[in-house]
């Protein structure tokens, strides 16, 4: 039975990309690119590296910020992250160019599919509820007119540490 994020048009778009990425790192390994000097080669295996890495950070971070449950601060969190990684993807494969891959259909397909998720994802970010929140105490992600010093309604709840254990 499939998760109910993995249902998600983001989720799935973020696995299309995953794959598109794994095609265009096979594709970069294949070729015989040439240079001058080491550090260019080892530049290259970096970009290739933090392709896959952004690529596997998207849904599994779709997946930890789908519950709709989950507080507005966790959820924008998660968000936030999952928007680096997407950026980074362009600079990547920007980067891919830079050190000489010449396939630029790919990584301009890549761009595409990246595009095409950050409409998906604003649309997704808008059904977050911000008033299912905790103060984040940070001031990143409180819902509007809250703030990271306001004082928490919660605090003046009286706990007795006693009324949980039995004497």
């Amino acid at each position: 039975m499939k998760e109910e994020w993995e249902k998600l048009p983001l989720f799935k778009k973020a696995m299309e990309i995953e794959k598109l990425v794994e095609h265009i790192v096979k594709a970069v390994e294949q070729t015989d690119i040439k240079f001058e000097k080491e550090i260019q080669a080892e530049m290259i295996q970096h970009n290739l590296e933090y392709l896959r890495k952004n690529a596997m950070i998207i849904p599994a971070k779709i997946a930890g910020a789908a519950n709709e449950d989950q507080i507005y601060d966790l959820r924008m969190e998660n968000a936030s992250i999952i928007r680096k990684a997407a950026r980074e993807l362009i600079t990547d494969a920007r980067g891919l160019q830079i050190h000489g891959y010449q396939e630029e259909e790919y990584l301009d397909l890549l761009r595409k599919e990246v595009d095409e998720f950050r409409v998906l994802f604003a649309e997704w970010v808008k059904t977050f509820d911000p008033w299912n929140y905790i103060i984040d105490r940070w001031g990143l992600f409180n819902p509007p007119g809250v703030n990271y010093d306001d004082h928490d309604p919660d605090d003046d709840i009286p706990f007795d540490s006693n009324d949980f254990f039995d004497e």
